[in-house]
């Protein structure tokens, strides 16, 4: 006979909330992450099966001499401790190709020591670090970062203009060096190989070390025209061989580190990608990759970085809908996770979109960007703002079980989560209740589950009872 009353109803309502900068409730001790996250399906897991959801931001330090903990960017112990408190569970942290490999042949260990260092610094906290080997502008010969000049033959002609970031990549130079890499004509793919095996090997032993990201927004060269306005097919191919390429090096130092690959970077523009189509589909999946995707706006960007009006940001919501459609794709396909590695806007209204649909999809996130505000000139938190009341939320960091669905208010901060529980799993679903939200409180109700943590506590742990949907919900008190 089905039960008419629910499997149980719990409910506990929380007072004082954290102010100030933030941290862990007094109850609770920080969480130093003990083992690394694998790729499970379209999800990342960690060691328990449980279904995890990172937020977190970007710390990328595009100037040499790169990743000095103190230097008032790169973030600090004091920097893991405010964005944990926040909720914030990830770290996407810059790498350079020039840093790594300063000199052809020749890894610069100490680089890789202040890397390991700062991945420490962040498991500590319960931070999970995305090692994100970051390029704009190929290298210093066109004003950008990246790849060090003796990786590169071609050098900007004679009287060429630079119009700056983002307008460079349309210089004939830039595009005749772009193509020079994907050939490797002069060994740069497989000098960049090398260099991401080294960082793959110092930090193997690195169980806060979420992945390593093979490059960040790549520019296609000379084939660029071919992909508009649909993508370019001919490109991809060679484009995913590079990948494949990198990875393999990779995978002789290490076996299972998860590795981001990323589109190229007409996907800004709102091109597709055509990587991992068939027959290419079934390389990507017995790789343990992980798929990197940005979202931003175009109109937003051009308001920030070429002074067009702001009120374009009208259009944004269409935009942020076609790269989705396009990222939904990709998955589909592949059958990998997805992550938002970069997104950001100082509107947020247009914060909202991507957030809203990542939200809706259970899919992680990197925030652009975050630098040290504890150095020689401090600065405040960034996310005591109307920007941290977007990205500050409440969500659920470790599910215990296959997420249904999920939505949060960031006006109210009312939260609805449901999921279908694994009674294999031996831990309890970890659920972040936001410290930007709640003033007064929160209540959390439960159907299906119980709820195990104290009062108050920031993070909200349940169990299931049963084999039920468990639905959760959190609200101001």
């Amino acid at each position: 006979m089905r039960r008419l009353i629910p499997t149980l109803l719990a409910m506990t309502t929380a007072a004082g909330l954290l102010s100030g900068v933030p941290g862990h409730a007094e109850s609770e001790e920080t969480s130093e992450i003990q083992s690394g996250l694998r790729v499970s399906g379209r999800w990342l897991v960690d060691e328990h099966g449980r279904r995890m959801l990172l937020h977190g931001v970007n710390n990328v330090d595009k100037t040499a001499p790169y990743v000095r903990p103190g230097d008032g960017f790169t973030v600090t112990a004091r920097d893991a401790e405010l964005l944990a408190g926040h909720g914030f569970n990830t770290v996407r942290l810059g790498v350079s190709f020039d840093g790594l490999m300063p000199r052809s042949g020749d890894v610069d260990e100490a680089y890789l020591d202040r890397v390991a260092q700062v991945v420490d610094t962040l498991g500590e906290e319960g931070i999970h670090v995305l090692l994100d080997n970051h390029q704009d502008g190929l290298g210093p010969d066109w004003g950008g970062n990246g790849f060090p000049d003796w990786a590169v033959e071609t050098e900007p002609f004679p009287g060429e203009p630079n119009p700056g970031f983002p307008l460079y990549y349309l210089m004939p130079s830039m595009n005749k060096a772009w193509s020079e890499v994907w050939s490797n004509s002069d060994g740069a793919i497989d000098y960049l190989g090398d260099a991401l095996a080294a960082l793959a090997e110092r930090v193997s032993d690195e169980p806060a070390v979420l992945g390593i990201e093979l490059l960040n927004e790549p520019w296609p060269g000379a084939a660029f025209p071919s992909c508009f306005p649909a993508g370019c097919p001919a490109f991809d191919r060679r484009y995913q061989e590079v990948h494949e390429k990198l990875t393999a090096r990779i995978r002789r130092t290490d076996p299972d580190v998860p590795v981001f690959w990323e589109p190229n970077a007409t996907w800004n523009q709102l091109m597709p990608t055509h990587m991992a189509e068939p027959p290419l589909t079934p390389r990507i999946a017995a790789e343990q990759v992980v798929f990197s995707f940005h979202d931003y706006c175009i109109a937003s960007q051009a308001a920030i970085y070429l002074g067009l009006p702001e009120q374009l940001v009208g259009v944004c919501s269409a935009q942020h809908d076609t790269t989705w459609k396009n990222a939904d794709s990709f998955v589909e396909r592949t059958n990998v996770p997805a992550v938002v590695t970069e997104f950001g806007d100082s509107d947020p209204r247009v914060l909202a979109n991507t957030l809203e649909r990542a939200d809706s999809r259970f899919v992680g996130w990197h925030y652009w960007h975050y630098e040290s505000i504890f150095g020689p000139d401090p600065g405040e938190d960034p996310f005591r703002s109307e920007i941290g009341d977007q990205l500050v939320r409440t969500y659920p960091q470790a599910t215990a079980g296959t997420p249904e669905s999920m939505r949060f208010d960031a006006t109210t901060g009312q939260f609805e989560y449901t999921y279908r529980p694994d009674p294999t799993i031996p831990k309890p679903t970890e659920i972040y209740v936001s410290d930007r939200h709640y003033e007064s409180g929160y209540s959390v109700t439960v159907r299906g589950g119980r709820l195990t943590s104290e009062p108050g506590a920031r993070t909200v742990t349940v169990e299931a009872t049963g084999t039920e949907t468990v639905r959760v919900r959190i609200r101001d008190s």
